[in-house]
């Protein structure tokens, strides 16, 4: 008899410079659970919208199709992503090169998909950030953190696993790493706001 098991990769454990770090990583932790089901939906929806149009042969109806599937997308999406804060904006347009392969930026290139008006009007406008945003888990150091977060979430059933449409050997990579957690960018950020929020005091 035979016993086929789930293939589970077993990650080392986070190593944090400091203790205080590791409500740093909490915070961002958040950000990430919030922007990945945005992305894994836009990644589904985008397969479904280019294999349906790929059947459909007349450009009129192809046209028709893709505004309806604009509309959808739209509703589906806008109200949600507006209140997403600028971290979980960048976070999102990450993600979206995660999970499609293929940049926001490139993702409006293609009409066909019918996202143009939406990441123009809804994305760039709310977050003003850049579209052309890569994710790159090996030499980005946020990209690092997304991995790690989203690896150990899949690892525990936090969230429900989409495989990655870019190569990279996160085990590598976190090896290389020596699954060391760097949250100095946030520790930074959150001390320039309480200098902020002194000075208007």
């Amino acid at each position: 008899m035979v016993i086929q098991l789930n293939e589970i990769t077993l990650l080392p454990k986070p190593k944090f410079n400091a203790k205080e770090d590791i409500r740093y990583y909490l915070w961002f932790k958040r950000k990430v659970f919030k922007a990945y089901p945005f992305a894994k939906l836009a990644s589904e929806r985008l397969d479904s919208l280019n294999t349906s149009l790929d059947k459909i042969k007349s450009k009129r109806k192809k046209r028709k199709y893709t505004k309806q599937i604009q509309k959808f997308v739209e509703g589906e999406f806008t109200d949600q992503i507006k209140k997403m804060t600028t971290t979980e904006g960048r976070l999102l347009i990450k993600l979206i090169h995660r999970q499609t392969g293929k940049t926001a930026f490139e993702n409006i290139k293609n009409v066909r998909s019918g996202w143009k008006a939406f990441w123009y009007n809804t994305t760039a406008n709310v977050f003003k950030l850049s579209l052309k945003s890569e994710y790159n888990p090996a030499n980005n150091n946020e990209d690092y953190l997304i991995e790690q977060i989203l690896q150990t979430a899949f690892t525990n059933g936090r969230l429900q696993k989409q495989a990655s449409q870019l190569k990279f050997d996160f085990l590598e990579i976190v090896t290389q790493k020596k699954a060391q957690i760097n949250v100095d960018e946030y520790k930074a950020m959150f001390a320039k706001m309480k200098k902020k929020k002194k000075k208007k005091s």
